[in-house]
């Protein structure tokens, strides 16, 4: 008898902590309990990559729980993000996207597909940087400026092409506005992210490309490629050298930013976590060094002013891919 009532209050105590545990486990305060997923859809090598993998350390550490970048390209980012606007609104699933995000459930429309994703399937957390798109060629390329690249570009129509990391993406977008803008043709060579066309456009495969500073400006200062303008309002401080299309009079502008979702259901108390570990990360010595010396410094911007930013660019977003039109 004696036998049975201390398993019985072993079991009552062993039922007693698996409870004590479960709710522990539940409570706000107490996430995250395992490691968080940050989504990256494009492949390595790109702005959203190279702004992801050190945002995600200072993440790790103010957290106390490991985020893992997970790369899952494709359909110029609408597969990763699509994956992470259906995940599961329990914080674990996070996606560190570029501007292209405003830009796919629009494009989807205009091709006639199904939409991967819709705006407010996702809650924006935090913007990490801003920077225009730089038009770049090789650096062995018969163009010294953008007077020349133009001339050319005038003359020999479909001769050339560009590469991009997909259709109606971040590096394809702005050169179809320089296009309508300047009136001449170029074929569109689509990849599978911003890492994929820098390699095809060293290995010739493409002749110029529009990218983030960030993913570029090492192999210009390797004097392997190099830019001839960019979609900004004025000189960036990482290519004092390279004019805009602005104090050019092309009046065209085009900013390529990474920012930090999730799902739009996530509670509150875990988006909160996130926007004070996603400001730590942007205040945070290792991330600055390692973001400013890509070519771009942080921008930050906190959930609600972010969502002013989101909400006003996706609408002009919108406008221009129907301008573009059907891209097959």
């Amino acid at each position: 008898m004696k036998q049975i009532i201390k398993l019985s209050h072993l079991l009552s105590f062993a039922a007693a902590c698996l409870f004590s545990a479960f709710v522990i486990a539940q409570t706000p305060e107490a996430w995250p309990t395992r490691p968080i997923t940050m989504v990256v859809p494009f492949p390595p090598g790109g702005v959203a990559d190279a702004v992801g993998r050190p945002v995600a350390e200072a993440l790790s550490r103010s957290l106390g729980q490991s985020v893992i970048v997970e790369n899952k390209p494709g359909a110029g980012g609408g597969i990763g993000m699509s994956s992470v606007a259906k995940a599961k609104p329990d914080g674990y699933t996070i996606l560190m996207a570029l501007s292209s995000i405003s830009i796919i459930p629009e494009a989807d429309k205009v091709v006639g597909r199904e939409q991967s994703f819709q705006l407010n399937q996702l809650k924006p957390i935090a913007r990490f940087t801003a920077d225009p798109t730089v038009l770049v060629v090789r650096a062995y390329s018969p163009w010294k400026d953008y007077k020349s690249f133009i001339a050319a570009m005038r003359a020999n129509p479909g001769k050339y092409n560009f590469g991009s990391s997909g259709n109606y993406g971040t590096m394809h977008v702005p050169m179809e506005m320089l296009k309508a803008s300047e009136k001449f043709y170029m074929v569109h060579i689509p990849y599978t992210g911003a890492g994929p066309a820098i390699v095809g456009l060293l290995g010739g495969q493409v002749d110029a490309i529009a990218t983030g500073p960030s993913s570029i400006v090492q192999q210009i200062k390797a004097g392997k490629v190099r830019a001839l303008a960019h979609w900004g309002d004025g000189r960036l401080a990482s290519m004092p050298e390279v004019p805009s299309f602005k104090e050019m009079g092309i009046k065209i502008e085009f900013s390529q930013w990474a920012g930090l979702f999730v799902p739009s259901t996530t509670p509150d108390y875990i988006t909160n976590k996130l926007r004070d570990a996603a400001k730590q990360a942007a205040n945070d010595e290792r991330v600055r060094s390692v973001i400013n010396g890509a070519g771009s410094p942080i921008q930050y911007m906190d959930a609600p002013e972010f969502k002013v930013y989101w909400d006003k660019e996706s609408s002009q977003m919108g406008d221009v891919v129907r301008k573009i039109g059907k891209v097959e």
